[in-house]
């Protein structure tokens, strides 16, 4: 049984007609990223996951179980964390306080404190920063402590929404090898990225959204080669 499964989804806004039958499956310690243009559906398809956006039409089911029109909170407490777009921290509040925010649901204060240390392994930087307001932080550490703070919750799903937008190179390479780090630690990632090539080489399977449908589904590996593929997101050529 697949981790997650979404059949034939659908999404409205008004009269914009934003995912049209949607259909992914996400099985359990894989990376699967959605690849396309802008107003594609991929952030769409993640805020329906997560329950930010209800469904028109179709099914959500996570570990065989129907999610869609829960409410966000219940979808966090039955694993499934959301790293949105954009860098949203509580700017007034430490690093150490947005951290805990995320675990606000648990009440394993042992396991919370085991999962802190964690994300300080994986991010030394909010360590060092955790006393520090989140607003001062750069966007890059802004970055690292969105996604520390999806894993306060202990997810065993985790969206990922344009984690490298707006980084320094070097960056987006830190901030790539630490999601490679969390899925070899047991977490299933689905991956939202503009670096199509980054995201297709760290993933397992791909799809490939134009317009609120899936155009293409296949192993990451075979999409980085494919014709279309290439032409249309990683710029033409070769990898």
């Amino acid at each position: 049984m697949s981790l997650l499964e979404l059949a034939d989804a659908h999404v409205h806004y008004g009269a914009i007609h934003a995912l049209k039958g949607v259909s992914i499956t996400v099985d359990e310690g894989r990376i699967v990223t959605l690849v396309g243009a802008n107003g594609a559906g991929k952030s769409t398809t993640l805020r329906a996951i997560s329950g930010l956006q209800r469904l028109s039409a179709g099914a959500i089911r996570f570990r065989g179980r129907s999610i869609a029109g829960r409410p966000a909170h219940e979808i966090v407490k039955l694993g499934i964390s959301h790293v949105p777009e954009g860098r949203i921290v509580f700017a007034n509040l430490t690093v150490r306080e947005n951290l805990e925010l995320g675990a606000y649901l648990r009440r394993d204060r042992p396991g919370i404190a085991s999962d802190l240390k964690r994300v300080f392994r994986l991010f030394p930087r909010l360590e060092e920063r955790a006393r520090q307001s989140a607003g001062t932080l750069s966007g890059g550490e802004q970055q690292m402590l969105a996604i520390g703070r999806a894993l306060m919750a202990r997810p065993a799903l985790l969206l990922m929404d344009e984690p490298s937008l707006g980084l320094a190179p070097i960056l987006v390479r830190e901030i790539f090898g630490v999601i490679g780090e969390i899925r070899a630690e047991g977490t299933t990632i689905v991956l939202v990225e503009q670096n199509a090539r980054m995201a297709l080489s760290l993933a397992d399977t791909g799809y490939v959204l134009e317009t609120g449908a899936v155009r293409l589904h296949d192993r990451a590996s075979d999409l980085l080669t494919n014709p279309f593929v290439q032409a249309a997101y990683l710029g033409g050529g070769t990898t």
